[in-house]
C-alpha cells in the first residue's frame, strides 16, 4: 500500500512543475486544486553600441495542477500553464495543458501539450539563473523541449522494485506544429509525417547523489531526424555539477539553415556543463552558478552559398550567474553572457538568413555579451 501511494506521489510533484510555493484552494475527499505563478521582471543590458536583444523580457505565467483520488493506486491530474510576455515583439504561450491517469507501481500515462521527453535529460544543464537551455531546442534536436500533442507513459521506480530507476516513452502526433513541424512539408516530395517518438532513462544511484541518464529520439517522414543524449549530476551538500552530450541528425536540416533553406544531412552536437554551490545565509541562499555551453554543426560552409561562413558553432559561451533567494517567494538573479561567437560562425549568422541580405553590424550584434538582471516572485 505504502509503494503504490509512493509511486502516485512521485509523478503528482512533476505536476506542479516549478510551482513550489504554489497555493493549494482545494483539498477534500480526495480532489485537490493548486494554482501557482510567476512575475519575472527582467532586463538585458549589452554593448552600448549596438542595442539589438537589449531591454525589457519580463513575463508573468499563471497554473494550475491538480489530482483526484479515484482508488489507492489510481490518480486522475492535469496541468495547465499560460504565459504572458510584455517586452518588445512580446507573445502568449500556453506552456502546459496535459491530463492523465497514475497507476501507481505501474506508472502514468498523459497526453497533451507537455515537455518533450528528452528534457529529462536538457533539465540537468538547464539550471542557469537566465540563460543556457540550448539543448532544449526541437529545431536542432528532437523532442527535447516543450511539445503539444505528445502521449507520454513513465514510470518511477521500475515498477517499485528499483529506487530511484526511471524510464519514459513518448509519442508525439503528426498534427504536432510546436516540435516537429519542421520535419514536414519539402518540395522535393509529398511526404507530410511529423509523427515522432522517443525514450529515457535515468537513475539516482543509490543514495549518493549522483544521478545518469540516457535517450534516444526521431521522426518520421522524409527529414528521419535523429537525437540522441547523455547526462550526468550531482547535487548533493549544496554542491550541483552536471554534464550533458547531445546529437542531433536530420535529412534536409531546419527551416532557415542557409540562404537557400538546403541543408542535407545535417549533424549537429553539442556539451553543456554546469557547476553551481548554495551558500546558506540567516536570511536567505545565495548560489553562484559556471557553465560553458557549446553546440555546433558539422561542416557548416558546405551548407550555404554565403562567402562568409566559415565557423561550425552555433552557440559558444561561458555563464557565469548568482541567484539569491529572499525565500521560497522572492529571488533576484544577475546572470553575465559571455559570447564566445565569431562574426563567421554560423551560430551569428543563421538567424539572420531569413532577412536574405544582412549588414556587419548585424552579425555583430549576435556575437555580443549579455547581462541579465532579473526580480522574480512567485506563488
Amino acid at each position: 500500500m505504502k509503494r503504490n501511494l509512493l509511486a502516485i506521489a512521485i509523478p503528482a510533484l512533476l505536476i506542479a512543475g516549478t510551482a513550489n510555493a504554489s497555493i493549494e484552494v482545494w483539498n477534500k475527499d480526495g480532489n485537490k486544486v493548486d494554482f501557482y505563478g510567476r512575475v519575472y521582471a527582467l532586463n538585458y543590458i549589452t554593448d552600448r553600441d549596438n542595442q539589438t536583444g537589449e531591454g525589457d523580457k519580463t513575463t508573468a505565467r499563471l497554473g494550475m495542477s491538480g489530482q483526484t483520488q479515484v482508488t489507492d493506486s489510481l490518480t486522475g491530474y492535469g496541468r495547465w500553464e499560460y504565459e504572458a510576455k510584455t517586452g518588445k515583439n512580446a507573445d502568449n504561450e500556453t506552456r502546459y495543458a496535459f491530463a492523465g491517469l497514475n497507476f501507481g507501481d505501474f506508472g502514468s500515462f498523459d497526453y497533451g501539450r507537455n515537455d518533450g521527453v528528452l528534457k529529462t535529460l536538457t533539465s540537468y544543464t538547464d539550471v542557469l539563473p537566465e540563460f543556457g537551455g540550448d539543448a532544449s531546442d526541437n529545431d536542432l534536436y528532437a523532442l527535447t523541449a516543450r511539445t503539444k500533442a505528445v502521449a507520454t507513459y513513465r514510470n518511477s521506480d521500475f515498477f517499485g522494485l528499483v529506487n530511484g530507476l526511471r524510464f519514459a516513452v513518448q509519442y508525439a502526433d503528426n498534427g504536432d506544429n510546436s516540435s516537429t513541424s519542421h520535419f514536414n512539408e519539402h518540395a522535393r516530395n509529398g511526404h507530410n509525417s511529423a509523427e515522432a517518438w522517443g525514450s529515457v532513462v535515468d537513475w539516482d544511484v543509490l543514495d549518493t547523489g549522483l544521478t545518469v541518464g540516457a535517450g534516444y529520439a526521431q521522426t518520421g517522414g522524409h527529414k528521419d531526424a535523429k537525437s540522441w543524449s547523455a547526462g550526468i549530476k550531482y547535487d548533493n551538500n549544496n554542491l550541483y555539477l552536471a554534464a550533458l552530450y547531445i546529437e542531433g541528425k536530420q535529412k534536409y536540416g531546419w527551416d532557415n539553415a542557409t540562404t537557400e533553406r538546403r541543408a542535407d544531412d545535417l549533424k549537429t552536437k553539442g556539451f553543456e556543463f554546469v557547476a553551481q554551490y548554495g551558500i546558506d545565509f540567516e536570511v536567505g541562499r545565495l548560489t553562484p552558478s559556471l557553465a560553458y555551453i557549446q553546440h555546433k554543426v558539422k561542416d557548416a560552409s558546405s551548407l550555404t552559398s554565403d562567402a562568409g561562413l566559415k565557423g561550425n558553432d552555433l552557440a559558444k559561451y561561458v555563464d557565469v550567474g548568482l541567484t539569491y533567494d529572499f525565500n521560497k517567494n522572492l529571488q533576484a538573479i544577475i546572470d553575465y553572457k559571455i559570447n564566445l561567437l565569431d562574426k563567421d560562425d554560423i551560430g551569428a549568422r543563421r538567424a539572420l538568413y531569413e532577412d536574405g541580405a544582412f549588414t556587419k553590424s548585424q552579425i555583430k550584434a549576435t556575437t555580443k555579451d549579455t547581462v541579465a538582471l532579473g526580480l522574480i516572485y512567485q506563488f
